[in-house]
């Protein structure tokens, strides 16, 4: 029994996601191979190498495969899925997207988003928001999962000293081909790998204010910048800082919220985080109920107060 994990990377290094994605798979018992499907894609296939618990890596490189275009990634993994019992994805955009078609096209049931591997074939996932965790077991021969970066420790990316086996790339598909990208640019830690997130809700009241407010806290502490639903659908700030349910889901060692209520959808994105401090002038508020630390005042005074506290 083994289990592939297929990597996310940039075509030089790891990404962080995959780490998450190794850990699950080792408690899924026997050996943990990495999938690198890339173009000139040396580095990165090097890089999995080194993480801790990896035995092998396979290395497919072709143009074809650069881009990371879910029609020809999923076509590369169903290409090998015949030796794996398990073949897991973060649970990421690009996970979403090629898990799907490689389950589909092995007519067996998708797990997503798993938080515990209770054993080999029984996983733990969260419902209804978070509110409920289901137990699933699959009896399925080749279990397709997607994982919840948040709910497994990082594996270490170095000290492994996995093969790497070169194999055979999948041809191009001519149905799908890859235009261009638009990659926003930021200055900030990553959202989803930041260790300090500063967050904003629908109570900041427009973006400047958004930013003038927020910025300053975040420059201080080295944090990334996260926002609520209502926040971004009133467009105070850009769709890659939602943090949700429908955004990004995060786990930080310290989560700021500032003017958040604490929207169900928000809590299930966020409540893993390991410090939440909440600042709202609603003693009401939902937020409440998952802080560590909750400060009833105004944000427009106690933010600016709390970055002049700190220098």
């Amino acid at each position: 029994m083994a289990a592939l994990v297929i990597a996310e990377h940039d075509n030089s290094t790891i990404k962080g996601a995959t780490l998450n994605t190794v850990t699950a798979a080792l408690q899924c018992g026997g050996d943990v191979h990495v999938l690198v499907a890339g173009a000139n894609a040396g580095a990165a296939a090097t890089a999995a190498a080194a993480i801790a618990g990896v035995s092998k890596v396979l290395h497919a490189d072709d143009a074809g495969l650069g881009n990371a275009l879910a029609e020809n990634v999923a076509a590369q993994v169903l290409a090998l899925a015949s030796g794996y019992s398990h073949i897991l994805f973060a649970a990421t955009a690009s996970g979403k997207n090629i898990a799907p078609r490689v389950a589909a096209k092995l007519d067996v049931g998708q797990i997503s988003e798993i938080s515990k591997v209770d054993s080999p074939d029984t996983f733990e996932r969260a419902i209804y928001a978070g509110n409920a965790i289901a137990t699933v077991q699959s009896l399925d021969a080749t279990k397709v999962l997607t994982v919840r970066t948040t709910g497994f420790d990082a594996a270490a990316a170095t000290g492994g000293s996995a093969s790497v086996e070169k194999v055979a790339a999948v041809a191009a598909s001519p149905k799908a081909s890859f235009i261009g990208s638009e990659i926003a640019k930021n200055d900030r830690p990553e959202l989803t790998a930041a260790k300090i997130i500063v967050s904003g809700g629908r109570a900041m009241g427009s973006s400047d204010k958004f930013n003038d407010v927020l910025t300053p806290l975040a420059d201080k502490l080295g944090a990334a910048l996260g926002a609520s639903r209502a926040a971004v659908d009133a467009g105070y700030a850009p769709n890659d800082w939602q943090v949700g349910q429908t955004g990004k889901i995060v786990a930080p060692q310290l989560y700021i919220a500032c003017g958040i209520s604490g929207a169900i959808q928000h809590l299930a994105g966020m409540k893993d985080s390991k410090v939440i401090v909440a600042i709202n002038k609603d003693p009401e508020a939902p937020i409440f109920s998952v802080a560590d630390y909750g400060l009833e005042a105004d944000l427009f005074a106690a933010v600016p107060e709390l970055v002049q506290a700190l220098g």
